[in-house]
């Protein structure tokens, strides 16, 4: 019984705190209390600030939890900034099931997700993990790379709507301007918009904006000089010309500022990545690079505290499968519920590390033949590689392809039979 109250008498109150984008839905508890009090606190970093005060002034000296439904975002960066606040994020999908076992018609309100989150914190929280934020660096690499992952979504985006458009008229100059995502290509199209345009250049205008642009392959230059002087227009209907390069211009607009913004914010993350602890470690792995290495520092963090095993890292990340059982039926499956930057950030850095691990090739080409496909294979190998990298973070050493081949040896793997023929 002692043990007990010493335990209930830890923090000093216990919150939950159902946020929203208006105002946020408060219950807490004091210790010494059964009374719970319920109020609501407009979204603004004023009314916040009182509140934080007035609970440090209610319970001076004394650490208050606070359970709240989320990991991070605008709520979790103001309150993480004080020290005796303890956050506990609550998975959506635990609050929900918890939610259910108490209101099984499914009924839902802001006050009873509040209560529900306050009770999980004070009566569940030895099966909870507090959240302890990075240092500030970390922070900041972290959300530049998937603020970075963003752009480039809309790039992409962006490029698919011009091939689109350029398919309808002018499909020539797909192969004549270079990659799509490049100064280059919208250098090409806003100078040459239609075929007529580009075949009224002189063969000297050409060759040089090809060369101004980095271009030095001779052969490939005059292979698409021929070509434009050759070409024959897809179509000749003025509408559809017209219209077409109207809106190529209209997506030209947009594209360029954000090329030049991605290439600002990766030369951003290059230089941060180059002051922090851990970027010789996270930098060792094959195939990692310029991108995903910040990208796998990021999943992992700075505190070598976060994870107990790997198996969390595999099981947070979405990487590992989830098994699901029901009498004979045996189902598995990949995870759902995961932070999908994450997964998607050790899924990439397992596919580039065919071209220059020799044994995640082998490894790629195992699972391969054994019927899985190429999605599947790279999802294996990667659940490897979590292993490897969590070994390599925990230690904190740098990676070394020679002693994980020379271990592959010394347990015997099938792997190391594949490499020992290769060589």
């Amino acid at each position: 019984m002692r043990q007990e109250a010493q335990k209930q008498q830890e923090f000093g109150a216990y919150i939950g705190l159902d946020w929203a984008d208006q105002k946020h839905v408060i219950s807490l508890r004091s210790a010494d209390s059964k009374q719970v009090e319920q109020c609501e606190l407009a979204q603004k970093p004023e009314a916040l600030a009182a509140w934080v005060s007035g609970l440090q002034q209610r319970f001076p000296g004394q650490r208050v939890a606070v359970a709240l439904e989320q990991s991070r975002g605008a709520l979790v960066y103001a309150l993480m900034g004080y020290d005796f606040l303890v956050l506990y994020p609550i998975n959506p999908k635990s609050l929900a099931k918890y939610r259910e076992a108490f209101y099984p018609s499914g009924a839902k309100d802001d006050p009873t997700d509040g209560d529900l989150l306050r009770e999980l914190v004070a009566m569940h929280r030895d099966r909870l993990r507090a959240w302890v934020p990075d240092d500030e660096l970390t922070r900041t690499i972290t959300l530049l790379n998937e603020y970075r992952r963003d752009l480039v979504g809309r790039q992409t985006a962006l490029t698919n709507q011009l091939t689109g458009l350029l398919k309808l008229y002018y499909p020539q100059a797909l192969g004549w301007m270079g990659g799509l995502a490049t100064v280059q290509a919208c250098d090409f199209l806003q100078r040459w918009p239609t075929l007529a345009k580009v075949q009224q250049a002189t063969l000297l205008k050409l060759r040089k904006f090809y060369t101004a642009h980095g271009c030095r392959k001779a052969e490939l230059i005059e292979q698409r000089l021929q070509e434009i002087k050759v070409a024959q227009p897809l179509t000749r209907d003025g509408a559809v010309i017209t219209a077409s390069v109207s809106m190529v211009q209209a997506t030209i607009n947009q594209l360029r500022p954000l090329l030049e913004s991605i290439a600002l914010m990766e030369k951003q993350i290059a230089e941060l990545f180059s002051q922090h602890e851990d970027h010789d470690l996270f930098s060792s792995f094959p195939g990692a690079g310029p991108a995903l290495a910040p990208r796998l520092m990021g999943a992992m963090g700075a505190d070598r505290g976060r994870f107990a095993a790997a198996s969390e890292v595999q099981q947070l990340s979405g990487i590992a499968p989830v098994t699901v059982r029901s009498g004979k039926s045996c189902w598995v499956h990949r995870r759902w519920a995961c932070p999908k930057f994450v997964r998607q950030s050790f899924h990439e850095f397992a596919g580039q590390s065919i071209r220059q691990s020799a044994w995640a090739r082998a490894f790629y080409d195992q699972q391969r033949q054994r019927g899985k496909g190429h999605h599947a294979a790279v999802r294996s190998l990667a659940y490897r590689w979590i292993r490897i990298i969590y070994r390599c973070w925990k230690m904190r050493v740098p990676y070394c392809e020679e002693t994980y081949c020379r271990a592959l040896e010394r347990r015997q793997s099938p792997l190391a039979r594949v490499l020992a023929a290769q060589t």
